[in-house]
């Protein structure tokens, strides 16, 4: 499952980093290449990866991939820094992709080796491929009454209940302003304010505030609480909840190469991120989880009547927000300091 980080973690490095010269490979460019790592985020979206596009990977090639976890920018850094780079691909978030760019961690990919089939143009950057979709979005118990709205989800004398928020920012900052009544297409630059405002009007009826993804579904199914902000592929296939992705915050996440991989290496792991653009492929790694790959031609190839798990199903991704990552990047610093003091205020 998807391993997400809190915003220290995914913005605050821009404050200064040293990057060494040195870099050593584990093998040298003209060696034959029979195994590659990775680092991945872990979990179901790891073992997604696997049967989507390492198994097909290997069986053309012959090269077998090692799969690394946790991922996170600040291991990314200290590899590079290291000089040791013991994966030729490492799995980042969007904001992170950028952060990692500003830093010189990454280095740009070689499309023409990729030789991407279609995919939507969000996914295609040149220093990273975006590979899976997956959203944040509102869950609540089948028993309890169903929000339509997160301005629904913070009426809490309609919709009596508890709630559970993610304990990051990314995530909260940006549904607290819609819950407000923002417009999606007027929702950058974010209004800091404004939404801490609409934080501490909902603080009171939050039980807990989570930092990783098994804790709202179990929350919810343990009756703790009986609304929650998830990630999809958390809930979609719980029996004992509901979900939708009205006015959920979608994102990517992207392959990149660690700055000094050994070049033979590199070569082969394009042939990797080609299978990860293969429509097919999406579909087999979208039965372990529900999320999805980028190709324009995946909805056609999910099961009919699971189409409503999926984030980038059109009912699904028309109604969902997405990030401003540039935003992010330079008002990350800031926004990490106002939430730890609004934490300490709860």
């Amino acid at each position: 499952m998807k391993t997400k980080r809190t915003l220290s973690t995914l913005l605050a490095l821009l404050a200064g980093v040293t990057i060494f010269a040195g870099v050593s490979f584990d093998a040298r460019a003209d060696d034959a290449v029979t195994e590659l790592r990775m680092v991945e985020a872990g979990g179901q979206s790891g073992d997604s990866i696997q049967k989507g596009y390492i198994e097909p990977f290997t069986q053309k090639t012959g090269v077998k991939v090692v799969r690394e976890n946790p991922n996170g920018i600040g291991k990314l850094q200290a590899m590079v820094a290291s000089g040791s780079i013991s994966a030729v691909l490492f799995e980042l978030v969007g904001t992170e992709v950028q952060q990692a760019k500003a830093l010189n961690l990454i280095e740009p990919l070689d499309w023409g080796a990729i030789a991407p089939l279609p995919m939507f143009p969000e996914a295609h950057d040149d220093y990273a491929l975006g590979y899976e979709y997956y959203s944040t979005i509102m869950t609540w118990r089948k028993d309890a009454k169903a929000p339509k709205t997160l301005a629904d989800f913070w009426n809490v004398k309609d919709f009596p209940g508890k709630r559970a928020l993610p304990d990051i920012a990314f995530y909260a900052i940006p549904m607290a302003l819609l819950a407000d009544g923002v417009k999606p297409e007027q929702l950058y630059p974010l209004d800091l304010d404004r939404a801490f405002n609409s934080l501490k009007k909902l603080s009171p009826d939050v039980a807990v505030w989570w930092s990783t993804g098994a804790q709202p579904p179990q929350l919810l199914n343990d009756n703790e609480v009986q609304y929650a902000i998830a990630w999809s592929g958390r809930v979609t296939t719980e029996p004992k909840l509901d979900y939708s992705f009205n006015q959920g915050l979608i994102d990517l996440s992207f392959f990149a190469v660690p700055r000094g991989a050994n070049p033979a290496q590199k070569a082969a792991a394009m042939k990797l991120l080609h299978e990860m653009t293969v429509a097919e492929n999406q579909a087999v790694a979208a039965t372990v989880i529900s999320y999805t790959g980028t190709s324009p031609d995946l909805s056609a190839l999910l099961p009919k009547d699971k189409i409503g798990q999926f984030p980038t199903a059109k009912q699904n991704k028309d109604v969902q927000v997405g990030y401003d990552y540039k935003w992010w990047v330079d008002h990350g610093k800031e926004v990490e300091e106002r939430w730890q003091e609004f934490k300490l205020g709860l």
